[in-house]
């Protein structure tokens, strides 16, 4: 069984060169495996920025080309370091209820988006217990950014790509502990698979046909405007400027 959470797949294409050349030069391999894990979740958190991609299904090569993801996309990534780190983990895999992502779905495109999404999070084995990690999803500038536009809002909030019970002060940072920032919307429970390509083999992505040609073509460029949009009112107010995303 150690081997089919340690095993490469298309999604968890872990031997592709750029994945390799990043654990490298970062000189992961070196870690203990409580850093190991950190390295890679902090990674995946916040140097891949919060975004859309063209499909939930990706390959973890691609997400890092794109240098952005959401819960699913940024979940296959997260899932090929800690493989290639040797860390066991597999895929969990839900639905969210689309309220979650009002606000960072405009409204004028909100109609895509199915009632309920797939969503996922990455279990991985640590001191032999199953952790979850599900708050790598947003960076901490996106984040950061809906808490101050939102600063009222301290406790429980849904919206903007958080279901949380504490929006001021969310389980986010890996600590050897499970992390959350969507937990909060979860609708339907698929439970545990080794592997995310099994996941979606057998429950598809979220969308198909000509929805998933207008996704893809043109609507979620306006999403990640949007986000980046959102991103941004809070790193102005501190002289920082994000990197588009397309």
């Amino acid at each position: 069984m150690k081997e089919s959470y340690l095993s490469e797949t298309t999604i968890l294409d872990f031997n592709h060169e750029t994945i390799q050349r990043l654990i490298n030069e970062r000189n992961w391999q070196a870690l203990d495996d409580f850093n190991k894990i950190g390295a890679a979740y902090s990674f995946v958190k916040d140097e891949i920025q919060f975004g859309y991609n063209r499909s939930d299904d990706i390959a973890a090569s691609k997400v890092l080309a794109d240098g952005y993801g959401q819960c699913n996309t940024k979940g296959n990534l997260l899932m090929a370091l800690l493989r290639a780190l040797g860390i066991q983990c597999r895929f969990h895999g839900f639905t969210i209820d689309q309220q979650l992502q009002r606000g960072a779905i405009p409204v004028y495109v909100f109609w895509l988006a199915p009632k309920y999404i797939i969503h996922s999070w990455v279990e991985v084995l640590f001191d032999g217990e199953w952790i979850n990690l599900e708050g790598f999803i947003l960076d901490h500038n996106y984040l950061s950014s809906v808490q101050a536009k939102f600063s009222q809002d301290e406790e429980s909030f849904c919206g903007y790509g958080v279901a949380t019970t504490c929006l001021n002060n969310p389980q986010t940072e890996w600590t050897g502990k499970d992390t959350y920032i969507q937990k909060e919307g979860i609708h339907d429970d698929f439970g545990v698979y080794n592997t995310p390509d099994e996941f979606y083999s057998e429950k598809g992505t979220n969308l198909s046909g000509v929805k998933r040609w207008l996704y893809q073509s043109v609507i979620r460029h306006l999403i990640n405007i949007n986000v980046n949009r959102l991103r941004n009112a809070s790193n102005q107010s501190r002289g920082e400027n994000a990197q588009p995303q397309s």
